[in-house]
């Protein structure tokens, strides 16, 4: 099983006049590889997936595995049903996937035993690592402690978990309690040093879209930490790293994901601000906010 470890990017999907915008996330993709981020995560919350069609989930997947050059693609399938997020797995399998991001079932609200039955059932149909995705902003439940260390230790292909519930505590028991193997990464930028500090392996973020050099560099120096006798260095520049973003980490979620990563990337002119609706651009006082930010990082 492949070991999720690092900084992997939470790709956004840029649009153009209503349409994907193939060639600014190709483009995108590339800036990603040549800056060092670990591995890849396509049509995950930041990708605005709900919006996308079945052609452009497929579409945009090829690119994706098309420029990775060998970086591990792991990719966004979970819905709010078995049939559903099967249905995806089935769509999007044969276009490249190194292992599955599956949510937590959004607005059913399933009890923890639901959960473990549920994800079960997933982790049973593909012979892929699973990845297990919290959430609870986002799907109005949260996955206890327990639960995900049941996953963990009961079903083999079962393999990390990204915890986004901002729940220190919670996070602090699964990474006490974890099976070897099993990697935790945090789905919260500005809780990534913090979590790696307890153990976590990295992060699935939202701001390397915006600097994935920096972020990775941080998840770099904070594993090294962990593993060698030179812990005080490397620390050092992992905090050093994450003091000068906690900002922009912090910023990234000042309106709804990924409404201030795309004003960002438009300011850097990588792709439109350009959103879906349901999903409007980032207000003005956003993008002020966004631009002020990345002048002092650059």
């Amino acid at each position: 099983m492949i070991r999720f470890k690092g900084c992997g990017t939470a790709l956004v999907t840029p649009f153009r006049e209503g349409r994907v915008d193939t060639r600014a996330y190709a483009s995108l993709v590339d800036r990603q590889v040549s800056s060092g981020v670990d591995f890849l995560v396509a049509l995950a919350t930041t990708s605005e997936t709900p919006a996308l069609s079945p052609e452009e989930k497929v579409e945009l997947l090829q690119i994706t595995n098309a420029h990775s050059a060998g970086r591990p693609v792991v990719v966004g399938c979970g819905s709010n049903s078995v049939a559903s997020t099967l249905s995806n797995m089935s769509l999007l399998e044969s276009c490249g996937v190194d292992a599955w991001l599956v949510v937590v079932p959004f607005y059913n609200k399933p009890t923890q035993e639901g959960m473990c039955r549920y994800f079960k059932e997933i982790a049973s149909s593909t012979s892929k690592p699973v990845i297990l995705y919290n959430v609870p902003g986002r799907t109005g439940v949260n996955m206890s402690a327990g639960t995900c260390l049941r996953l963990a230790c009961d079903v083999g292909n079962i393999v990390a978990v990204k915890e986004a519930s901002g729940r220190m505590d919670q996070i602090r028991e699964i990474l006490a309690g974890a099976p070897e193997g099993f990697d935790v990464l945090s789905g919260d930028d500005d809780l990534t040093l913090e979590m790696m500090r307890y153990g976590a392996s990295g992060v699935i973020s939202v701001a390397s879209n915006l600097v994935p050099d920096k972020v990775s560099k941080m998840c770099r120096c904070a594993l090294a930490a962990s593993s060698k006798a030179d812990f005080d260095s490397d620390w050092m520049c992992a905090s050093d790293i994450n003091a000068s973003l906690s900002p922009l980490f912090k910023a990234c979620f000042i309106e709804s994901n990924p409404i201030p990563v795309k004003a960002g990337l438009a300011e850097l002119g990588l792709c439109s601000a350009e959103m879906r609706l349901p999903l409007t651009e980032a207000t003005r006082k956003t993008k002020s906010i966004m631009e002020e930010l990345l002048s002092k990082i650059r």
